[in-house]
């Protein structure tokens, strides 16, 4: 199965490549589900789906647009229910016991960001149904996704090291405290919800982190736009995610007389001399202006077809070779761990990559973004003995004894 997530700011058309993407690939035979979590869902206007035409209204469940395509908008309300009734069920029961009005109960145990992890276990139930040879997903625009694939990890944290705690003291308490607070402490059923949650937001994690997924960047040739798509690239390879590609988009073919047309063609033919540069040992895929909006299945692929051309031998939908951001090296006594930062310096200054360590934690801060990083059992046994910025990478070292820290 391939996953490929697609991002990039806000009106560069992320939709129309996903959507082209998905068609290309239902086209060679491939069960494609092209998935949107953007909350302003907009792959039934790019296939010209309504309500009552084929397969119906785009809903929770994926509505077959034509052979090998289908196409579905994630239903968070619905998997909101599903997986956190029993965490809500107990928090209405404490809220209604000191008298909290029961709509606005049910407003105050909804969680932040509750869309985005529902998002995501959407997209791994679908994956894991086996349904499916290529998911093509519409993410939200990139500081959306940027958080909902942080999110697992983060949540990840809070649920190995603060909920087991909270249930020990809970079960030798819960007489006490019951009686003492006058509301009801949270049973098994609740505790064993938030692992349940827990489980899946793992493996969603190692779902979108292993070789089979990665996220393709979509942009448009303005500098602006090309500015938050380097420190996506970035951001991204913190997290552990690969990115495979980059689709320019929407850039206007050369010819014609008239000087406006031209102006933008000589600006966009700039911009996209720096998009090459800034992500080098990417394909950078171009997606030209047509004499009309692409809608609907066949323009959807020939958008795409016509885009991927260019790739040479690069076949878009092929499992990419791109290595995995984090990777270790051993040697002797010797471990480095290497993370990759690639267009790290083309947006943040050295000064602003700072490491920290905890116990089994390494804490890696790039700009205003922050990842903690739980080691391996062998690397929490060593110390950590140099870090560095080298390459497009940070590079932390360890070794089984102190030694002077050396950073840069």
């Amino acid at each position: 199965m391939r996953i490929l997530l697609f991002t990039g700011k806000g009106g560069v058309g992320k939709s129309t490549v996903s959507a082209g993407t998905a068609a290309m690939s239902a086209a060679r035979g491939l069960r494609t589900l092209v998935l949107s979590t953007d909350a302003a869902h907009s792959l039934a206007d790019a296939f010209g789906l309504s309500d009552g035409l084929p397969g119906g209204s785009l809903g929770s469940e994926p509505v077959q647009v034509t052979e090998h395509l289908y196409v579905q908008h994630v239903d968070a309300q619905r998997r909101f229910e599903q997986s956190w009734a029993e965490v809500q069920g107990y928090l209405l029961s404490v809220l209604d016991t000191i008298g909290v009005d029961r709509i606005a109960a049910e407003e105050l145990t909804v969680i932040p960001g509750a869309e985005e992890v529902f998002a995501l276990l959407e997209l791994r139930r679908t994956a894991v149904s086996g349904e499916w040879d290529t998911i093509v997903v519409d993410c939200a625009p990139t500081a959306e996704t940027l958080r909902l694939l942080a999110l697992p990890e983060a949540l990840g944290w809070y649920l190995e090291r603060i909920l087991p705690v909270q249930r020990k003291m809970v079960k030798a308490l819960k007489p006490m405290l019951t009686k003492a607070a006058g509301v009801p402490m949270p049973g098994d059923s609740v505790f064993d919800a938030m692992v349940r949650l827990h489980g899946e937001l793992a493996e969603v994690r190692a779902l979108l982190s292993g070789p089979e997924a990665s996220v393709r960047i979509v942009l448009t040739p303005e500098r602006v736009v090309l500015a938050e798509a380097r420190r996506s690239w970035t951001t991204l390879s913190l997290y552990g995610y690969r990115v495979d590609g980059v689709v320019a988009n929407r850039i206007f073919p050369a010819g014609g007389s008239d000087d406006w047309r031209a102006g933008w063609v000589k600006a966009q033919d700039d911009v996209l001399g720096d998009v090459e540069a800034s992500f080098e040992g990417l394909p950078v895929w171009r997606s030209f202006y047509r004499p009309t909006e692409p809608v609907g299945v066949d323009d959807l692929r020939e958008v795409a077809e016509a885009a991927y051309a260019g790739s040479g031998r690069i076949d878009p939908l092929a499992v990419p070779e791109t290595a995995a951001p984090f990777r270790t090296e051993t040697t002797g006594e010797v471990t480095i761990v290497h993370l990759a930062l690639p267009g790290l310096a083309q947006w943040v200054a050295r000064d602003q990559v700072q490491l920290g360590r905890n116990g089994d934690e390494l804490a890696i801060t790039v700009g205003s973004y922050r990842r903690l990083l739980t080691l391996p059992a062998a690397l929490a046994r060593m110390d950590v003995s140099g870090a560095r910025v080298e390459g497009g990478e940070l590079r932390v070292t360890f070794s089984r004894q102190t030694t002077n820290t050396e950073s840069e």
